[in-house]
């Protein structure tokens, strides 16, 4: 047998490169499973450890001198106090919430009017060039966004509506809208895109105009995305600190008007943690908010799943 007929036997014999990448890929794959696992139930051992950390400092205020009645029903917060401690959060909870609906009302309308432009009646550059300026928008710092409150939209509210001061409940819901607004554009947009072009060209067949198929077809068909994205808008409202904090003129009161000045929950933890004493009870009972504002995100996330359920589980016609 001559010389190049044994080599091209051996490299005959000898298994291929495709072939041995192959057997290392079999070989490898229950430790990609393993890591792809591990990475899926990160998610749940990350909140589960954020949830234990925040219980573990408000436990010993919560088991000790914790006023169930007084936290929630009080809304006089005064921890400095030498005579006597007060830790009533009704205020901050209702100027958390009525910033947040008023930011609603606002973002919900202005985000998914925007996402059906962008989906429905946008083409081309114009679209292309939409949807980069309100990516940007995503991504502009919450605290220049309190600059932007503060600098620019403070002294409008005074000058156009005579109030006291800028810095109050609208001004808050005004930014927050301007905050959570890009995400609902974007999940918005992505939602209506998904629904398939079947769907409008039948509604065209049948003599529908543009705006009876947004509301007659798009609107049932991706109104689960829809739902997502403004529930992504009231989490971004309720967990933002920094412009709240700068915006809303931290007043610890019920307000009775949109011009009234407000304090939220996230603002008063942003504020105070760093001045309260480390084991203190006023620092027991800024972790107890946070429990608060836990049990909130998990109640929005709560609901949303029942709607989403209750959705998927209507009878079709």
């Amino acid at each position: 047998m001559s010389d190049s007929q044994s080599d091209s036997a051996r490299s005959a014999a000898r298994p291929s490169l495709s072939s041995r990448l192959r057997l290392w890929l079999d070989r490898a794959e229950p430790l990609v499973e393993w890591i792809i696992r591990l990475c899926g139930w990160s998610a749940i051992l990350f909140v589960f450890a954020i949830f234990f950390f925040v219980f573990r400092e408000a436990a010993p205020a919560i088991f000790g001198k914790w006023n169930v009645l007084e936290f929630f029903t009080s809304t006089r917060w005064q921890p400095t106090s030498k005579t006597h401690q007060e830790f009533g959060t009704l205020a901050m909870l209702v100027g958390t919430l009525s910033v947040t609906g008023l930011a609603m009302a606002l973002a919900v309308p202005l985000g998914l009017g925007a996402a059906v432009f962008i989906s429905e009646f946008c083409s081309g550059k114009i679209k292309e060039v939409l949807k980069v300026l309100i990516e940007m928008l995503a991504a502009v710092p919450s605290v220049v966004w309190g600059f932007i409150g503060y600098i620019v939209i403070a002294p409008l509210i005074i000058q156009w509506t005579g109030a006291p001061v800028g810095v109050n409940l609208l001004n808050g819901g005004i930014i927050l809208a301007l905050m959570s607004v890009p995400i609902i554009v974007s999940v918005g947009e992505d939602a209506l895109k998904a629904v398939p072009d079947s769907y409008r060209e039948a509604a065209l067949s049948l003599g529908a105009s543009r705006w009876e198929i947004v509301y007659r077809v798009l609107f049932p068909a991706a109104k689960n995305g829809l739902l997502a994205a403004v529930l992504l808008g009231v989490g971004r409202a309720i967990g933002e600190t920094m412009a709240v904090l700068m915006v809303t003129g931290q007043a610890v009161q019920i307000p009775h008007s949109p011009f009234d000045p407000i304090c939220t929950l996230t603002a008063t933890v942003a504020a105070e943690l760093g001045e309260a004493v480390e084991g203190g009870l006023h620092y027991r009972m800024l972790f107890a908010i946070g429990l608060v504002l836990f049990a909130l995100t998990f109640a929005v996330n709560l609901a949303a799943d029942v709607i989403v359920k209750g959705i998927h589980g209507e009878p079709t016609a």
